[in-house]
C-alpha cells in the first residue's frame, strides 16, 4: 500500500537581492492541510500594511482540492489578497492558468502564470 503525498508548504527564498514567499502545493489538498498552513501564513503576513509581498506559488504537483479545502483556499485568498505585489503561479495544467486569471480579481497586485520556474523567478525579480 502506497502513501499519498499531499499538503502545503511555506517558505522564504532569495534570488539575487530579492526575497519572496514560496508556497508549494502537492496532491489533493484537504481541510486539515489548510488548518495547519493558515496560522503560519497569517503569522508570516501579519506585519504587511501595504502590498509589497512577492510570492511564488508552485502548483506543479497539485491535483486539486476537497470541497471544504477549496472553500478554505478561497477564504484565505480574500483575507490576504491585499498583501501581495506580485504572485507568480507556476503550473502545468490549463485549469491552473485559468485560476491565475480568476485570482487576479481578488489580489491587489499582479498575478502571472508560468510553466518554467526560471521565467517565474525572473519576473518576480523585476
Amino acid at each position: 500500500m502506497g502513501t499519498t503525498r499531499h499538503g502545503l508548504s511555506i517558505g522564504l527564498e532569495r534570488t539575487g537581492s530579492e526575497f519572496f514567499l514560496v508556497l508549494r502545493a502537492a496532491g489533493t489538498l484537504t481541510h486539515k492541510d489548510y488548518q495547519v498552513i493558515t496560522p503560519m501564513l497569517d503569522s508570516a503576513l501579519a506585519a504587511v500594511t501595504s502590498p509589497h509581498v512577492k510570492a511564488l506559488v508552485d502548483l506543479r504537483e497539485l491535483r486539486g482540492w476537497e470541497l471544504q479545502a477549496a472553500w478554505d483556499d478561497f477564504r484565505l485568498g480574500l483575507k490576504h489578497g491585499q498583501a501581495f505585489d506580485k504572485i507568480a503561479l507556476l503550473g502545468n495544467k490549463v485549469w491552473q492558468q485559468l485560476a491565475a486569471k480568476v485570482g487576479d480579481w481578488f489580489v491587489s497586485g499582479e498575478i502571472c502564470y508560468f510553466e518554467e520556474e526560471a521565467e517565474a523567478l525572473a519576473w518576480l525579480a523585476e
